[in-house]
């Protein structure tokens, strides 16, 4: 039997293209449908990434998976949202380091004494979409501050981001998040007004690099 590729007198056979099968979606991808505020609070290209996972909490207990872990959370129906960073925003740029990152946005108020209790969320700091989250600092100098983007209750902060701040520019989408914000029942079909899909986002973001590129 002839074989693939070969003839016989020694000449090449016709090129066998193999069908390679498109690549799995990512945890993130199958779990969660990606949201992007551009130049948060006005400051160029300092865009942030809101998660918003595809299943909605009922008042039973469901698994939610955060930062490649799940979660155990109960609420009325609305989405969970995690804050993440943007591919874009100048913390992920090369050349940067991060020197430390802080939840204390004021001298009264640190995101790491959000406390929740209960079925219901007692405890849980309430968050405007502007509401800071916590703050960057890196060692060129530059400090940076993260905002929530989204309305509704905070359920928890990466605390691991403060003792391996590499992790928010290595995994920004898993392990480096920055915090989990749940939505409030009642606004939890608008949240996502104000915010760019992922393709409205690449155009933004194609549109700005071509701007920097024109002399």
């Amino acid at each position: 039997m002839e074989e693939l590729g070969s003839r016989e007198g020694g000449l090449a056979g016709p090129e066998v293209t193999m069908a390679t099968e498109p690549a799995a979606p990512s945890l993130v991808d199958r779990y969660f449908t990606r949201w992007y505020k551009a130049d948060v609070k006005g400051k160029p290209c300092e865009d942030h990434c809101i998660l918003q996972h595809s299943n909605r909490l009922q008042s039973q207990p469901k698994e939610v998976v955060i930062g490649l872990r799940s979660r155990r959370l109960v609420g009325r129906s609305s989405q969970i949202c995690v804050i993440t960073l943007a591919g874009s925003h100048p913390v992920l740029q090369s050349g940067k380091t991060i020197k430390s990152i802080s939840y204390q946005i004021s001298t009264n108020c640190s995101r790491l004494q959000n406390k929740v209790s209960g079925k219901f969320k007692r405890g849980a700091q309430f968050l405007t979409e502007l509401a800071p989250l916590c703050k960057i600092y890196c060692s060129d100098g530059e400090e940076y501050t993260i905002s929530s983007c989204v309305r509704g209750r905070l359920m928890e902060v990466n605390e691991n981001i403060l003792h391996k701040p590499s992790l928010l520019q290595e995994k920004p989408s898993t392990e480096g998040y920055i915090a989990v914000v749940l939505p409030k029942f009642e606004e939890s079909k608008s949240i996502t007004e104000g915010l760019l899909t992922q393709q409205q986002y690449e155009e933004v973001v194609l549109k700005r690099n071509s701007a920097t590129a024109t002399p």
